[in-house]
């Protein structure tokens, strides 16, 4: 509870994206656009599924969940830089400071573990197809999403635990447009090496582990393919599986260049650009990648259309 009542301390400042000359606010609403586009695209993707009962399957439940952590992700994120940015003050208090850590930290480990989740879904999907309704039914995709979003409160407990555990006794000032750990740990007055070996060994694990499970996944997958007699059945197994590699690929891509340097090899500026690759630019595309080619999204799109006498 000491993170929520520093009343006698002052306030982090964070310093942001950008300033306030004419290039800058362009870009401000370029960033404030793509937010508005992740936010929106995701609610909508989430009212679709919840729309159509043919989308009730294991395959859109995690695809509902993803969305729900892009949405926390962004929603956490952008509202506090933006009002920053429109009325000049950078303040941020602990208590929402220690917020943002929590819920960025929660996300991005809950990700990585719900990943691995879908991976094994399309795994029992190609390669176990009579056995996929007892081996995926909804009480075993409710405990592999409930164990993807405790991976990531645990991770994140940890995390604010230790980050608001070290002394603040210099500047304030958080060289990033969010609280985000690594800036965080650059302001303490105390030796934080042994915390960041330690951040950068559970990002190792947090990240490789449920990676080789959607390698392994997807090896297996791909042989169940090459042997399929029928083209037909190929190109519907490969349209299903490449939208999930495409997310796989954009959310590993960013998160191992950003948690997998060691604390001496990284820098503010490459912090900000990851940060805003991972946060923004993934929530946008996410749902534009999961409904490109996809017929059953296409069918939904269009009853619901059709509800609205569009």
């Amino acid at each position: 509870m000491d993170i929520w009542n520093h009343t006698s301390l002052s306030d982090f400042i964070l310093l942001g994206l950008f300033s306030h000359s004419p290039s800058d606010f362009l870009l401000f609403s370029l960033v404030l656009l793509a937010s508005a586009a992740a936010l929106a695209s995701n609610i909508f993707f989430l009212l679709l599924i919840q729309a159509d009962k043919r989308l009730h399957t294991p395959m859109y439940f995690f695809l509902s969940q993803l969305s729900l952590m892009d949405l926390t992700m962004t929603g956490t994120v952008v509202p506090k830089m933006a009002a920053n940015f429109l009325s000049g003050r950078r303040f941020i208090s602990w208590g929402g400071c220690a917020a943002q850590v929590f819920l960025v930290v929660m996300v991005g480990g809950a990700e990585c573990f719900l990943l691995a989740a879908m991976a094994y879904d399309r795994y029992v999907a190609v390669c176990h197809p009579l056995r996929y309704p007892v081996l995926m039914n909804w009480k075993a995709c409710s405990l592999l999403a409930l164990a993807s979003w405790l991976g990531g409160v645990a991770d994140s407990m940890v995390d604010v635990g230790m980050v608001f555990s070290f002394p603040y006794c210099g500047s304030l000032h958080v060289d990033h447009f969010y609280c985000e750990v690594p800036a965080l740990l650059r302001l303490s007055c105390a030796d934080t090496s042994l915390f960041e070996d330690l951040v950068y060994a559970c990002c190792v694990v947090m990240l490789l582990l449920p990676l080789g499970v959607i390698v392994a996944s997807y090896a297996r997958v791909l042989t169940a393919v090459i042997r399929m007699p029928s083209t037909e059945g190929k190109q519907k197994a490969l349209t299903t599986c490449s939208s999930h590699l495409a997310v796989v690929s954009l959310y590993y891509g960013g998160a191992i260049f950003s948690y997998m340097q060691r604390a001496s090899a990284r820098t503010p500026v490459g912090d900000r650009i990851t940060s805003i690759f991972y946060t923004i630019l993934t929530p946008m595309l996410n749902p534009v990648i999961y409904s490109l080619r996809n017929r059953e999204v296409g069918r939904a799109l269009k009853k619901v259309l059709g509800r609205w006498g569009v």
